[in-house]
């Protein structure tokens, strides 16, 4: 319990700083940043050393590239192969290679070149992300584009965590070559295993898990699953994160994926801030006056090289000269993941302490650089373009790959099968959720986008981004679960409107008073068709009954409540 003051420290200051960071909407991963950099060594006040912190922080990155994983399954990779992951991919290497080439010319060795090439690449989608939803551009062209790009970036990154640690322990060019033989080869290994694995294994345990509908259960499995594929990669001697990505694959390609990615969702993102924290704890504001003017190129290096490789790539597609540039900028910020490998170069000696200085420093001014080329990215590339309105080819939406608009369906019961028919006649998009295994895979065999998933989740309804849903049905019988989801959802996306479910009047009563915008109760509904039907038996004009069927409904059934009280 030594370390126990200084684990409280570190909690108190991280809470404050991520908690000011909030509220100037500043990306919290930059909060953990200077987090490392107030408690780290290198900086006048309290030092903060516990030896477990660096275990804890690399399961960070594991769980990062777990959920990664999980939003790009084989077929969604092969689908988008030509599109967006070939753009992804050409980015990413063509700016590692331009980058490391100018290094290696200007004296750098050619593994520290090529390491910190592959750090230069990778861009923030936490940046990207909230500063586009922040200026309401998440949904444009550009938007789309920059955030597909750069999410791609993240699995594009994968084989750097095969081959930095490698290039650490090899000397000569023939021995170098040879070790990256054997990993690529434990690579393809250790993919076939865990594929063939979660293929057989997988989807048989999260049923069987899933029946049990205890989510303690399931998120011990979702751990299970991630660490044993983690440490099957690392026992190869490859990293934990790489298997931890290719159990998320398999994952994302069952009906359990939603809940797994809000399952993992808090371990993921405490441990990634710890990450931060380690990272920011590497920083020495004392060695930046020395290095000061290697920084400021480093960072332009970043923000310029991205730029135009991503413009050229995407101009050269056909692609609108506005939409391109303002992509490109989108893309200049440095990103997370590019400190994720320098902490593992670091760590296998392939870069000195020197020159992870100068890249830490250059991906951190990139960062604070690239938030203020993203906010005012029409402006400069207007003026980029030379015209406010290029003429050239759109970007079709097909290509992007982005989910539009749609309903999203709690509870795949009577109620929401009906629905989902109804919808599907419509040709309307929409995405169903249910706790009952058998009703999933009922769903999914019957054609329809079922998933296993707690409605009244809130770290499910963030993953599945509900705020950019048109509709939300509530169809679950379950009152307490259906009153929890009402008023996450009323809290999170007022705009949202919500429709209800509720047995009797004091459930629809309830769920409307937590914000529903309508809450239909089912022993009331079921009376009015049956006083309907009877008054058209009796011939009673249809527009009457109509108007009365719904004045009792725009009154919230007040009337009926008001006769069954005097009763």
């Amino acid at each position: 319990m030594e370390n126990l003051a200084q684990i409280i420290l570190l909690l108190a200051v991280a809470v404050a700083i991520v908690l000011i960071f909030q509220r100037l909407r500043v990306p919290t991963s930059l909060g953990y940043l200077l987090v490392g950099v107030i408690l780290g060594p290198h900086t006048i006040g309290p030092t903060v050393y516990v030896p477990e912190f660096k275990a804890l922080a690399e399961f960070g990155v594991v769980f990062l590239l777990f959920t990664i994983g999980l939003n790009f399954s084989l077929p969604q990779l092969h689908a988008l192969r030509h599109q967006v992951l070939g753009l992804g991919t050409g980015q990413v290497v063509f700016t590692t290679l331009a980058v490391a080439i100018a290094l290696w010319l200007a004296g750098l060795p050619a593994a520290a070149a090529f390491v910190v090439g592959a750090v230069f690449a990778q861009s923030s989608t936490t940046i990207i992300g909230s500063q586009l939803a922040e200026q309401g551009e998440e949904n444009s062209h550009h938007g789309r584009f920059g955030l597909a790009m750069s999410v791609f970036q993240d699995v594009t990154a994968v084989p750097f965590l095969v081959i930095i640690p490698v290039l650490g322990i090899s000397v000569g060019a023939g021995a170098l070559a040879g070790a990256l033989g054997w990993a690529l080869i434990k690579a393809v290994f250790a993919f076939a295993l865990v594929f063939f694995a979660g293929r057989w294994l997988l989807r048989p345990l999260f049923h069987l898990v899933a029946e049990r509908r205890s989510a303690e259960v399931f998120t011990l499995a979702v751990l299970l699953v991630a660490l044993l594929a983690a440490w099957t990669t690392s026992s190869f001697g490859l990293s934990l994160a790489f298997g931890a990505f290719l159990a998320g694959m398999m994952l994302g390609e069952t009906e359990f994926r939603h809940q797994v990615e809000s399952s993992i969702r808090p371990f993921r993102d405490v441990l990634l801030g710890i990450f931060f924290v380690g990272i920011g704890m590497r920083f020495d504001p004392a060695a930046i006056p020395p290095i000061w003017h290697w920084v400021l190129l480093g960072a332009l290096l970043i923000v310029v090289s991205k730029t135009l490789i991503v413009t050229a790539m995407m101009r050269r597609s056909g692609i609108d000269a506005l939409v391109a540039w303002r992509t490109g900028l989108l893309l200049a910020v440095g990103g997370e993941f590019g400190l994720a490998l320098i902490a593992i170069a670091l760590d296998s000696g392939v870069i000195d302490a020197k020159l992870g200085q100068i890249a830490i420093t250059s991906v951190l001014l990139s960062m604070i650089a690239g938030a203020g080329l993203i906010r005012f990215n029409h402006a400069i590339a207007t003026w980029l373009a030379g015209a406010p309105h290029s003429k050239g080819r759109n970007i079709p939406d097909a290509l992007l790959g982005a989910p539009g608009s749609q309903v999203v369906i709690g509870g795949y019961g009577r109620v929401g099968h009906t629905i989902a028919v109804l919808l599907r006649s419509r040709g309307i998009p929409f995405v169903v959720f249910d706790t009952d295994a058998q009703r999933v895979a009922k769903g999914q065999a019957e054609g329809y986008p079922v998933h296993y998933g707690d409605i009244s989740d809130p770290e499910l309804l963030a993953a599945i981004h509900v705020e950019r849903a048109s509709l939300v049905l509530i169809t679950i019988d379950q009152a307490a679960m259906a009153l929890r989801a009402v008023s996450y959802l009323r809290k999170a996306c007022p705009q949202v409107p919500v429709i209800a479910r509720a047995r009797d009047l004091k459930a629809s009563s309830q769920l409307l008073q937590a914000g529903a915008t309508h809450a239909y109760p089912e022993a009331i509904e079921a009376s009015l068709c049956l006083g309907a039907i009877a008054m058209q038996i009796l011939r009673v004009p249809s527009d009457d009954i109509d108007q009365l069927v719904q004045g009792v409904r725009d009154w919230d059934y007040k009337p009926v409540l008001e006769q069954a009280r005097n009763k």
